[in-house]
C-alpha cells in the first residue's frame, strides 16, 4: 500500500491548505471516486482534520507500473489510452447538478473568476522576471496578453458541468507495466473541481504531446475523447462544439503554469517542467487561435 501525507515543506502545506487541495483529495475519494468510472489507486481510508492541513490517504500500489513523464511527453498510443480513461471520468456525472450539492466543488464561479485574475496579475511580474530567459518573446508575449483576462476568461467558460481532474497531465499518470496493473490509473486529485470537463483534454494535450505530434493528431485524439463521451451516453454536446470548447479552454495551462510555478518551493525539475507546459500550452494557443474566442 502507499500512504500519503502532507508536504513537509512549510510553502507547499500553507498553499495546500489555503487552496483546500487536500480536503479536495479525501473528499473526492470519500464522495465522488465511487460514482465515476475512471481507474484511480483504491483508497482504503481517507482523514482529514478540520483546519485541512493534516490528512492522509491510504491507497493500493498499483504495481507494476511507470510514472508518466510530463518532460519528455507520450506517444500517440497513450494519449489515446488517456483520452479514454478521461471520458470515463467526464461521462457518468456530465451535467449532474447532484454535483453542486457536494460543499467542496461548490465554489462560485464569480469567485473562482475573481481569485484566479488576481492571482494571475500578483505573479505574473515575478514569473517574467524568473523564466524570461527561457521562453521565446512570442510565447511569453502570449501570457502576457493573458494576463488582464484571465477573470473574464473563467467567467466565459460555458458548457456542461462534470467532475475534473483539474492537473490532468502525465506526472499524474502511472501506466502498467506488467500483469495485475491497470494500463492506466490516474493520481493526485487535489484540484478536483466542477466544470467544463474538455478543459481537461485541452490540458493535458497541450503538453503532454510535443508540439509536432500535437499539430498532426490532436483533432483525431480530441475526436475519440468525444466519441468516448457520446458512447457513454452524453448526448446534445455536438463535436463543433467540443472543438471550440477544447480551442478556448487552452488557457488552462497556462494558468497552472503561471500561478503554480509562483507559488511552490522552487525545484530544478519543477522549472523544466513549468518551462514545457508553459512553451507548449503557449504555442497551442497560437496554433488554435484560441485568442480569437476570448472576446
Amino acid at each position: 500500500m502507499v500512504v500519503k501525507l502532507p508536504s513537509d515543506d512549510p510553502i507547499s502545506r500553507a498553499t495546500g491548505a489555503a487552496q483546500q487541495c487536500y480536503r479536495k483529495e479525501v473528499e473526492f475519494y470519500r464522495q465522488v471516486v465511487a460514482t465515476v468510472a475512471i481507474r484511480t489507486p483504491r483508497c482504503w481510508l481517507a482523514d482529514i482534520d478540520d483546519a485541512g492541513q493534516e490528512f492522509f490517504l491510504v491507497m493500493e500500489d498499483v504495481t507494476p507500473a511507470v510514472q508518466g513523464d510530463q518532460l519528455t511527453g507520450c506517444t500517440i498510443d497513450q494519449a489515446t489510452l488517456v483520452l479514454a480513461e478521461l471520458a470515463k471520468l467526464h461521462a457518468p456525472r456530465w451535467g449532474d447538478p447532484a454535483l453542486g450539492d457536494l460543499a467542496f466543488l461548490a465554489d462560485s464561479i464569480s469567485e473562482r473568476a475573481a481569485n484566479f485574475q488576481a492571482l494571475y496579475a500578483a505573479v505574473w511580474p515575478a514569473f517574467r522576471e524568473r523564466y524570461a530567459a527561457r521562453l521565446s518573446s512570442e510565447l511569453l508575449a502570449v501570457t502576457e496578453r493573458f494576463a488582464p483576462r484571465v477573470g473574464a476568461w473563467v467567467l466565459g467558460t460555458e458548457g456542461p458541468r462534470t467532475v475534473m481532474h483539474g492537473d490532468y497531465r502525465l506526472d499524474n499518470m502511472l501506466f502498467g507495466t506488467g500483469s495485475g496493473a491497470p494500463p492506466l490509473a490516474v493520481v493526485d486529485w487535489q484540484t478536483v473541481a466542477r466544470g467544463l470537463g474538455t478543459a481537461d483534454a485541452a490540458y493535458f494535450l497541450g503538453a503532454g504531446l510535443l508540439v509536432d505530434d500535437r499539430r498532426a493528431h490532436e483533432r483525431a485524439l480530441l475526436r475519440g475523447y468525444w466519441e468516448a463521451l457520446s458512447a457513454q451516453g452524453v448526448k446534445d454536446y455536438a463535436f463543433d462544439t467540443c472543438w471550440r470548447d477544447y480551442r478556448r479552454t487552452a488557457f488552462s495551462g497556462i494558468v497552472i503554469a503561471v500561478i503554480a510555478s509562483m507559488i511552490v518551493v522552487q525545484t530544478a525539475r519543477g522549472d523544466d517542467m513549468f518551462m514545457a507546459m508553459a512553451a507548449r500550452h503557449a504555442q497551442q494557443i497560437l496554433d488554435l487561435e484560441s485568442e480569437s474566442l476570448l472576446d
